[in-house]
């Protein structure tokens, strides 16, 4: 035999394989390529470099929208790899976010929220939570001190508030009352904070910064006192409607829930966490009650300690693998003592025992990743459009709260098992209530009211400010409230179906660190597409598509 025949069936599978990687490469770069140009399209700036979310703006450019979605919808995907179907559905939903915010949503004619420009602080998730203008001012990634570009790109950010603020006045004509009156807090908000960055020592002696900060605190401060002068002739309602809530749950943020769905879904989670914390007090009816930190010191001490313990844990018992980045992460938000009468909700349970609020800080290692661990994939390596992450991000953090818990993080004090049914039981209610008030069942108050109502010990009628926050951008991004639970519930569901993919092999050792490692390395997007890629089924997801309508079908409906 000679060699050439010897080697035969090794260079055939070679060619196979060559073969296979030359596709999986053109359906990468066909997409990506239209994930470029659909991303470029997106953003409403126009050659002069402002942004134009006019009326007539948008119908201007809806042509072109109609086509990049041909475009996608004309790809074929029978042949491609799960990961690269994955980003291809990523793609659908943004662009069905798209429509939804033209036809629906409409944040830059109902929401005031939306025009909120400076940003003092990082999201804990990939992007701000709720609707935002793509002119945003995000103070908090500057480096400081500030280099001479620098300074002059803020300038010219502040500078273009007045216009954007002037073109916002022509576009703000929707009747969502609520939304409406809540958004001028976030204005006169904005108001504070600029003059807070006045008062920055490298900007103090910056006459043309400081002039065009003037500037821009007059832009603003006109802009509150006309949505004062214009609101009492909003009347609307703010929520969207079962329907249009069920159609961008389903086909923006893939999740295979529709609005009666999470209802159901919430109230079982709600009387879960309730009974649950029944039970744990009982059981610890003779242990001595959590006290809290008394003192700056003795915050910081229990604060120290807890994150390292935290970290310590996860490493000790292999449940994901710890980075090096992960303790540094944190430390920036731990928290500071905080007197007994101005604790809101979070930071009540904090200085009883911060592990389990920064069990949910996973968010922070989550951010972390992206930055020092980016996803190889341009279509996952930034945030998500329309806040599509939340049943990822949220639904880990939430879910974390009690895996960690049933882990055995509190095997040496069980009372703080406590914090966390406390924590759901918050969670479920701020949801149900954020339901209710989509539905235009209940207003953005009477939601609060279940809110804070069901929320074991009082804990949400502490601090107003923290309840009005949290049902405001709950209307402003429907799906946001229930995403605690509803990813809460996706996780656990992708751990069931990786557990039995997995069920009877010895292959691995360790299957709650590969699960946590899988899903960390498959990114910040929604668990129905993580759980397909994770175990190649595609349940979720053809759940989701088997019962889609297109959303001019259902507008047409809702008109009859």
């Amino acid at each position: 035999m000679t060699a050439s025949l010897k080697h035969a069936p090794l260079i055939g599978l070679l060619f196979v394989a060559l073969s296979s990687f030359t596709t999986l490469n053109a359906q990468t770069a066909e997409l990506n390529a239209l994930f470029e140009r659909w991303r470029a399209f997106e953003s409403p700036q126009t050659p002069d470099g402002s942004y134009d979310y006019s009326e007539e703006a948008f119908a201007k450019r809806w042509p072109a929208y109609l086509a990049l979605r041909d475009e996608l919808a004309g790809m074929n995907t029978t042949s491609w790899s799960i990961n690269v179907k994955v980003d291809y559905m990523l793609l659908w939903a943004e662009m069905n976010g798209y429509a939804f915010n033209h036809h629906v949503l409409k944040p830059w004619q109902r929401d005031p929220a939306f025009y909120k420009v400076l940003w003092t602080d990082q999201s804990d998730v990939p992007a701000h939570e709720g609707p935002t203008n793509h002119a945003v001012i995000e103070w908090w990634q500057y480096s400081k001190p500030l280099s001479s570009s620098d300074r002059a790109d803020l300038r010219s950010k502040l500078q273009y508030i007045p216009a954007f603020y002037a073109q916002a006045k022509g576009n703000l004509t929707g009747n969502a009352r609520e939304l409406w009156i809540a958004g001028i807090r976030d204005i006169n908000t904005q108001i504070n904070d600029l003059e807070q960055l006045a008062q920055e020592p490298e900007l103090k002696a910056d006459r043309k910064t400081q002039k065009a900060i003037e500037m821009a605190i007059s832009a603003t401060q006109n802009l509150a006192k006309w949505l004062e002068a214009q609101s009492d002739t909003k009347t609307g309602p703010s929520g969207i409607g079962k329907d249009y809530y069920s159609w961008y749950q389903r086909y923006v943020h893939l999740v295979p829930l529709n609005w009666e769905d999470e209802v159901m879904l919430l109230k079982r989670e709600l009387a879960r966490a309730w009974s649950s914390l029944a039970i744990e007090e009982h059981k610890n009816r003779h242990l001595e009650p959590l006290s809290a930190a008394d003192s700056e010191a003795a915050y910081q001490n229990l604060a120290a300690k807890a994150a390292d313990e935290l970290v310590e844990f996860l490493a000790r018992e292999e449940i994901v693998s710890v980075k090096e980045y992960f303790r540094p992460a944190l430390e920036p938000h731990l928290g500071r003592y905080i007197p007994s009468d101005r604790r809101n909700f979070f930071w009540i349970t904090a200085h009883l025992d911060p592990k389990p609020l920064y069990s949910h800080f996973y968010h922070w290692f989550e951010l972390a990743r992206m930055q020092y661990e980016p996803h190889p994939d341009p279509i996952r390596s930034g945030a998500l459009l329309y806040n599509m992450f939340d049943s990822r991000n949220e639904g880990m953090a939430t879910a974390v709260e009690e895996f960690f818990m049933q882990a055995g993080l509190y095997e040496n004090n069980p009372r703080v098992r406590e914090i966390v049914y406390i924590l759901i039981a918050q969670r479920a209610a701020r949801g149900l209530g954020s339901l209710y008030a989509h539905a235009n069942e209940l207003s953005m108050e009477e939601a609060g009211t279940i809110h804070a109502d069901y929320t074991p010990r009082g804990w949400m009628k502490t601090e107003k400010e923290l309840l009005l926050f949290e049902q405001h951008l709950y209307m402003r991004q429907p799906g946001y409230g229930t995403s605690y639970i509803t990813g809460k519930y996706l996780m656990e569901h992708t751990l069931m179906n990786y557990a039995k993919s997995q069920e009877g092999s010895t292959d691995n050792p360790n299957l709650l660190k590969s699960y946590f490692d899988g899903m960390n390395a498959i990114g910040n997007i929604p668990v129905s597409l993580g759980q397909w890629e994770l175990t190649g089924t595609s349940t979720l997801i053809e759940e989701i598509l088997s019962s889609y309508v297109p959303l001019e079908e259902l507008m047409l409906a809702q008109k009859n």
